[in-house]
This record gives C-alpha cells, structure tokens and sequence, in this order.
C-alpha cells in the first residue's frame, strides 16, 4: 500500500460538525477499500485567494492516508460528485510527517531580535542622505537630457481638420 497526503476544501456554508460527518465519511470509504487513515487536520475557514463555486472561504482538511491506489480514486470519485467539496488534491508521499504539519505549527517571531518596528540597518545612509552629484536644476522639457524644442500636432488627426 502507498502512503498519501489528502487536501479538500468544503463550502464555507458548512459548519464544522458537517465537515467532521465528510471527514467520516471519507475514511469509511478508505477502509471499506482496505486502507487506512492516520493524521487527520482540520485547519479551519480560511480565505480562498479567488472565488471557487462562488465562494470566499473554504475548511481545510488534511487526511493522511495508507491505502491501495483504488482506494484514493474512490475517495476522489465522491469528492467530485460531492457539492460540498470545492477542490481536493492527493500527493503521493515516501514517508508520513511527524507531528503537526507546516500549517498547524505557530510562526515563531523570536527569530526577528529585540528592533523597534523601522529600525532597519540601511547601510551607511539612509534615504535623505542621497549624494544628489553635480547636478544643476531641472526643467518640465529636459527629461532626456536636451531641449526638443517646440511640439507640433501629427498630420492626419483630429487636429487638422480632417475627419
């Protein structure tokens, strides 16, 4: 049997109990099949970065999974027929992770010292302290370096007279 890492997302509409009753649902389906699931995670209502199905938000659920190739596509076969299930996503994996995975774990903001909020090293100057060089004033016209001299309309616009 492979090893897997199952991701759905359900409709926002759903409450957490719903979620948990597919959650069921789903590992039923693998072990009817002769698979087993470990870890399962349920990472909350999140916001979706655009709309699936005409939704904003969607649960995250995590399921690890132990079980024989048919059992995932049987899994994936309902999934897609449910309305309940936005999306899902199967990754076939060496080994389990151990413990909480990377969405579960805390950010950890020690790592950033002891600065004030702005305090940033910006080199030996900051941006007021730019060397402005030998530079003498500057006109609107002399972007490029030169005096174009004065702008005449293009022949053939509306301008000219012609329509």
């Amino acid at each position: 049997m492979a090893l897997y890492e199952h991701v759905f997302l359900a409709r926002q509409d759903l409450s957490q109990q719903q979620v948990d009753a597919l959650v069921e649902h789903y590992k039923g389906v693998i072990e009817a099949n002769g698979g087993s699931v470990g870890r399962v995670e349920n990472w909350g209502l999140k916001s979706l970065t655009y709309r699936v199905k005409k939704n904003r938000k969607a649960y995250y659920t995590l399921m690890d999974i132990n079980a024989p190739a048919a059992a995932v596509k049987e899994v994936e076969r309902q999934e897609g027929l449910s309305e309940d299930v936005l999306r899902f996503l199967t990754i076939k994996v060496e080994a389990h992770e151990e413990g909480p995975s990377a969405m579960m774990q805390k950010r950890d903001r020690d790592d950033r010292g002891d600065r004030p909020f702005g305090d940033r090293d910006r080199g030996p100057r900051s941006f007021g302290d730019r060397d402005r060089g030998d530079r003498g004033p500057r006109s609107f016209g002399d972007r490029d370096g030169g005096d174009r001299g004065p702008r005449r309309p293009r022949e053939g616009g509306f301008e000219g007279g012609q329509a």
